[in-house]
């Protein structure tokens, strides 16, 4: 080899081995494909333009409590300008924290759908799903619109499946027990389920998913219904259920 080539390769191998320094591949930014070299990057939304849900503060500290542990950089906001490519692109993956209404405007859209396209993640809380019902992308997102609610807070069980398992068995909980406009099964992977038998209003039947994930529009998406109560947050089961979601739509695990 000349020794011009030959110098050439050294240098190149010693500046792989830098700190900071990755190939394309391993540096790309979003969730989907994010290198375990960097500490992932998370945008918390949590702007509302219909009810506005008292527990967003306490989701808000649970949150970053877990992201912190976890090791993932968290940044709230309610800034809707930074759903641009360039902002967008700081981010492994973005939170709705039970945001309500059109919290994005069209060139907003656009940007998340790209974001997404190209493997960046996305988390729904509660309201998410309260949120753009003239949005049809956000709809195949999020994975089901919300419907209604029996009145007040009620109790039941929650069963966990597929891996989620591992969390609990058969988990009472107390919260607003969202309907959807449809069940999502079958077009995403179901990982809760409530059980109707065991209070008022609910009116999806036997199968009532609450919490789902799908990687079908390019990113990876998790959604869970629960979350309105503030005082959920400090269930240690819950709070796991969240930073399973977390770790999935950073790409820092496989499975939701």
């Amino acid at each position: 080899m000349p020794k011009s080539l030959a110098l050439s390769a050294i240098l190149l191998l010693a500046a792989a081995m830098l700190p900071g320094c990755a190939s394309p591949a391993a540096s790309r930014p979003h969730g989907a494909s994010a290198s375990s070299r960097h500490a992932p990057r998370v945008l918390l939304f949590t702007r509302t333009t219909g009810y506005r849900h008292a527990s967003i503060p306490v989701g808000v500290q649970a949150l970053r409590e877990l992201a912190r542990a976890e090791g993932i950089a968290l940044i709230r906001s309610e800034d809707p300008a930074l759903f641009d490519d360039a902002s967008l692109a700081r981010f492994d993956a973005v939170v709705f924290l039970s945001t309500t209404g059109d919290v994005l405007d069209e060139t907003g859209q656009a940007a998340f759908e790209r974001y997404v396209g190209k493997g960046g993640g996305y988390m729904g809380v509660h309201a998410a799903a309260d949120t753009e019902y003239d949005w049809p992308w956000y709809g195949r997102l999020v994975g089901a619109w919300f419907d209604s609610h029996p009145q007040g807070l009620q109790t039941t069980l929650v069963r966990f499946e597929g891996d989620a398992t591992t969390l609990a068995q058969d988990w009472q909980v107390t919260d607003e027990l969202y309907n959807y406009r449809r069940n999502p099964r079958g077009t995403v992977k179901v990982i809760a389920t409530v059980d109707e038998s065991r209070y008022r209003g609910g009116k999806m039947g036997i199968d009532h998913p609450i919490a789902w994930c799908h990687a079908r529009l390019g990113g990876r998406a998790w959604y869970t219904g629960l979350g309105h109560d503030a005082a959920l947050y400090a269930d240690p089961i819950y709070r796991a259920h969240l930073l399973r979601g977390l770790r999935y739509v950073t790409g820092r695990a496989d499975v939701c």
